[in-house]
């Protein structure tokens, strides 16, 4: 098992978000995580540059890890 599949929550920021696109970024210190909207936990589909956010790591749909579970705070 290596340190991404663990399921550990990350802490980290939203490095930029498209509400058009439906998508963003979120660095945590050990890299730059790709995430949907259909990620963000509350069910808005939209979350503000510069937030604050815990987050899991998980294979995405493209063989490439993501951002899950992502929760403000």
């Amino acid at each position: 098992m290596n340190a991404h599949s663990s399921g550990a929550r990350r802490h980290g920021r939203v490095i930029d978000y498209d509400d058009a696109a439906g998508y963003g970024t979120v660095t945590d210190g050990d890299g730059v995580w790709f995430f949907h909207c259909t990620a963000i936990a509350d069910g808005s589909r939209h979350i503000d540059d510069g937030t604050d956010v815990a987050f899991v790591l998980r294979p995405g749909h493209l063989g490439r890890w993501e951002a899950r579970d992502v929760q403000p705070g």
